[in-house]
């Protein structure tokens, strides 16, 4: 049976061991992240818990995906990270695009989660920093012709920057006002409503998809088809 060192969000116990049960993957990142959701019982105080679990850059993954987690003869925290467990927060939760960078995923998954539980401002401020650190990434590092420190620092003058020097697509234009307005409404004035949250979170993922998600698809398209390449020629 696999065994899990965690904190237990029944009783309280801190770096208690679980019985892990069972274990099931529900997402793959970068090719070989393999995410589990894994159903385990506490030693102390005998009540069950579901893990969020991803494997660890600095374990042998490979073993893992050879004999299978459940498999595993020593304590899993070896190879996997302990992310979270469910619960009510993952109502309805939202993933995220793939292949963000780890900051920005931090943020909309926060975000998505203060949506599913019905705090609509905190959500919508959520999804307006992560629009913020993703643009701010797109701007040029030297000195460029009408592009200033205030235009750096302010998401409502750099996304018109981004549009008409073609950095941002023609058709999230529209949208890109809806997100610094209603963010704006969320930080400041707390009147953020599910429908305006929602339409934050619409902007803030498609925006996402164009920034990282696509690109690194069609990247590792490329590399699949050299990789097929190689091999017949």
């Amino acid at each position: 049976m696999s065994e899990l060192v965690a904190n237990c969000p029944r009783c309280g116990s801190r770096h208690i061991t679980f019985d892990v049960k069972a274990a099931k993957i529900y997402r793959v990142q970068y090719g070989w992240q393999n995410w589990y959701e894994a159903f385990g019982i506490c030693r102390h105080c005998e009540r069950s818990a579901i893990f969020v679990l991803s494997e660890s850059v600095n374990g042998n993954y490979q073993y893992v995906h050879k004999v299978g987690l459940m498999k595993v003869e020593e304590a899993l925290n070896k190879y996997v990270e302990v992310e979270g467990h469910i619960s009510l927060k993952d109502s309805a939760s939202i993933e995220p695009p793939e292949f963000l960078p780890k900051d920005i995923e931090a943020v909309f998954r926060e975000g998505a989660t203060c949506l599913a539980v019905g705090c609509y401002n905190a959500a919508g401020t959520m999804f307006r920093l992560c629009v913020d650190l993703a643009t701010k990434s797109m701007l040029p590092a030297d000195e460029t012709p009408g592009l200033n420190a205030k235009t750096r620092r302010d998401l409502g003058i750099r996304l018109p920057w981004l549009f008409e020097n073609g950095r941002l697509p023609e058709p999230l234009r529209d949208l890109s006002s809806c997100i610094k307005d209603d963010g704006n409404d969320g930080a400041h004035a707390g009147n953020l409503k599910e429908a305006d949250a929602s339409d934050l979170l619409d902007f803030s993922a498609a925006l996402l998809e164009r920034i990282y998600s696509e690109p690194e698809r069609l990247r590792l398209a490329k590399e699949r088809r050299e990789a097929r390449r190689a091999q017949s020629g």
